[in-house]
């Protein structure tokens, strides 16, 4: 599947901002079953935009800067990606999570790929006894992961009501998870707290889904915005196997990964400094359009 991607980002602010340094993490992470195959930035009215290093998580960096009075600010990402994934099969053979969890421990993978890295509470996604408690009914170490991590993101689906009012961006989990409602950040938090506690490498990924289901399927939750969802990682020759608590799914050909890390902190599409007085309202629009894959030539 081919998908064009657009995702707008409008700042208004109750006073010009006189000085603005942002990091945008907009521009699709290359990962397995998917490539960038265009990539552009506007900024309006002006800008200037060089590339920066990640400080933290898999993220492709931007720095926005701006250094003249601006009243509104627009940020329009715009991405051609290419997306190649099977939806995975468990099997019999899979490693277990108690060998997963092993294998993670014993890791000297020093990149930002490494299941090391996600072993751990971070930030946003601390400890929490009655979350581990609820996600451990799925967690025998015994288990095969795949198996073991699908149910779990369905239990929650099934569990958990959609809600966009209940939270807010920084809700922490413990807060979604007594009102059993929230939104796919808050399913993908309350999944990675209950994985972690069991030892297991979980990482938060944020991008996309497809905004037009295929004929006869419903309409995916969260698309027309950002989504989150946990990445499991499943030993050396599954790798990290995506799995979507809000919608009970798999990531597949239906998910495009912008950007990975321990928690949104790390991987905020925007962040950054302001100098400015008055309020700002910020507005944000995304759509997903899948494109005709090009006609494949028949072998000689």
């Amino acid at each position: 599947m081919i998908y064009d991607i657009v995702h707008v980002t409008r700042f208004d602010y109750g006073n010009a901002v006189k000085f603005a340094r942002c990091n945008l993490r907009l521009r699709p992470v290359d990962w397995p079953g998917q490539s960038v195959e265009q990539y552009e930035l506007r900024v309006t009215p002006f800008g200037r935009t060089y590339p920066a290093v990640a400080e933290a998580g898999l993220a492709n960096v931007t720095r926005l800067v701006i250094e003249q009075p601006v009243r509104r600010l627009t940020i329009e990402s715009m991405a051609r990606v290419r997306v190649d994934r099977l939806v995975p099969m468990p099997d019999a053979g899979d490693p277990t999570l108690g060998e997963i969890a092993a294998l993670a421990r014993a890791s000297s993978d020093l990149s930002a790929a490494s299941p090391a890295n996600y072993l751990f509470p971070s930030p946003l996604i601390p400890l929490d006894q009655a979350i581990a408690d609820y996600c451990a009914t799925d967690l025998d170490p015994g288990r095969g992961a795949l198996e073991a991590g699908i149910a779990l993101a369905r239990r929650i689906q099934h569990d958990f009501a959609f809600d966009a009012t209940a939270t807010l961006v920084d809700t922490p989990p413990h807060e979604a998870f007594a009102k059993r409602r929230g939104v796919c950040q808050d399913f993908a938090q309350i999944m990675i707290t209950g994985l972690r506690a069991a030892g297991l490498p979980a990482a938060y990924a944020s991008g996309y889904i497809r905004t037009l289901p295929p004929p006869g399927q419903e309409r995916l939750v969260g698309a027309d915005a950002t989504h989150a969802w946990v990445l499991l990682w499943c030993g050396p020759d599954h790798g990290w196997v995506g799995l979507d608590p809000t919608n009970g799914i798999w990531m597949a050909g239906d998910h495009v990964v912008v950007a990975v890390g321990r928690d949104y902190a790390e991987i905020a599409p925007v962040d950054g400094v302001v100098l400015g007085s008055g309020a700002q309202s910020m507005e944000v629009s995304v759509d997903v359009a899948p494109q005709e894959m090009p006609a494949q030539e028949e072998p000689a």
